[in-house]
């Protein structure tokens, strides 16, 4: 698999010591099979994890973990090492170094390298889920977004100590499709007076809507799906990392509100129409939420209880329609309107009916079927159905076809300037 943002790219990737470090053995693979050139450091307690012949058999390179090493330092190796990389990934960040790093230590060969580097640095953290939540953690951890380091993860789940809970390390695939993200911008970060850095979507105002929504029953009944928000939520933080400026207006999911995001959090279509309005003007708007299409007409302000007249008889009503509602906008338009089609059968033609009648630029139409695995799950597989065609995407990570999907946005918006 190959990926012209990531291709002969250069990844210094510095490996932590934590029990997630094994994942870092993976991450290597799928960059260099991506034709990324990886080089690594690895701290003292990482070697206590994974073995650095392991590292350099699969980068190619020899491991640095000296910074008194008399044969590169003598050519000052640690400034080497953070000049020459496209990017710097510290994977996974513990507790320890995500600290040293914020306090700006440089008492190893990885601190060192980190604090001189003139490069992005993306980290993906790992620890026990108390050690994650910790105020000091929390505090070091917006400490180094407020000096531009970019996040990936951490993830929810069970983790070796047996807790559960936010801590455990991004999949790798997730960590190259933020890899990729992070090469859509400018590599060199300037001196504090220097000029400010820009991406592709630097200017704009992208919004997003994600999840879905809860049309109420009852005070503890809803109707709803199963959407997760993954990808909404994947798209706003690729935004992000292009440079926009971007508002997710979400519906209730379980997930982490993507850094450098303006979240709207909100419950029903009607509320969800109401923010996207309150949002515009935007360059881009991207209707990735699985909105309700009906809601009951008159909602009971008490639990509806069971009794001898069996089931109640539900009247229900369309939802508004926000995707045609925005693309049908005339005094503020956004220049690109993107929808999203879940459906279970004849995907592409449902997508391109709905093009037609929604009146946006694009459909991203996947199938939701039963054991597609889409709603709730980690990947995608999605067909881009515009007035011109169609394009079928391989089954890729939800990340990473947010990135794609973003690059595709801003190569769109560029030509309709």
């Amino acid at each position: 698999m190959t990926s012209l943002a990531i291709s002969a790219s250069r990844i210094l990737l510095i490996i932590g010591g934590g029990v997630a470090a094994y994942k870092s053995l993976e991450l290597i693979r799928r960059l260099r099979e991506r034709g990324a050139n990886v080089r690594v450091v690895m701290t003292a307690a990482a070697q206590q994890f994974v073995s650095p012949l392991s590292a350099a058999a699969l980068s190619g390179a020899a491991v640095r973990d000296d910074l008194f090493s008399l044969v590169d330092e003598a050519e000052m190796g640690h400034i080497e090492l953070s000049r020459s990389a496209d990017l710097i990934v510290v994977a996974p960040a513990t507790a320890d170094l995500l600290a040293r790093m914020a306090q700006g230590l440089a008492n190893d060969l990885a601190s060192t390298t980190l604090l001189a580097t003139d490069k992005r640095v993306l980290v993906a953290p790992a620890m026990n889920v108390r050690m994650w939540l910790h105020p000091a953690t929390q505090r070091n951890v917006g400490t180094l977004r407020g000096d531009g380091v970019a996040f990936v993860g951490p993830d929810d789940g069970e983790m070796a100590c047996g807790e559960f809970g936010p801590g455990r390390m991004a999949e790798p695939l997730a960590i190259v499709a933020a890899i990729e993200r992070q090469l859509l911008q400018p590599t060199v970060i300037p001196l504090p007076d220097g000029p400010p850095l820009r991406g592709p979507l630097s200017d704009r105002h992208v919004v997003v809507t994600a999840g879905p929504t809860f049309e109420p029953i009852d005070p503890v009944r809803f109707i709803g799906n199963r959407s997760s928000g993954r990808q909404g939520f994947a798209l706003a933080e690729a935004a992000v990392g292009a440079g926009a400026r971007v508002t997710l207006i979400s519906g209730p999911v379980a997930l982490l509100d993507p850094p450098g995001a303006l979240v709207v959090r909100v419950e029903t279509a009607k509320q969800m129409l109401d923010a996207a309005l309150a949002a515009m003007p935007a360059d881009v708007f991207i209707a990735a939420a699985a909105v309700a299409d009906w809601r009951v007409e008159a909602v009971s302000d008490q639990k509806l209880k069971k009794g001898a007249r069996g089931a109640p008889s539900l009247s229900l009503v369309e939802n508004p329609d926000i995707l045609g509602r925005i693309a049908a906008t005339s005094a503020a338009r956004p220049r690109l309107v993107a929808g999203f089609a879940a459906e279970t059968e004849n995907v592409i033609e449902n997508a391109k009916r709905k093009l037609s009648r929604k009146g946006c630029d694009l459909i991203v139409a996947n199938s939701v079927a039963e054991g597609s695995g889409v709603f709730g799950g980690a990947e995608n597989e999605v067909h881009i159905v515009t007035a011109s065609g169609v394009s079928s995407w391989p089954r890729m990570s939800k990340p990473e076809i947010a990135y794609k999907l973003i690059e595709l946005f801003a190569t769109r918006l560029r030509s309709v300037q």
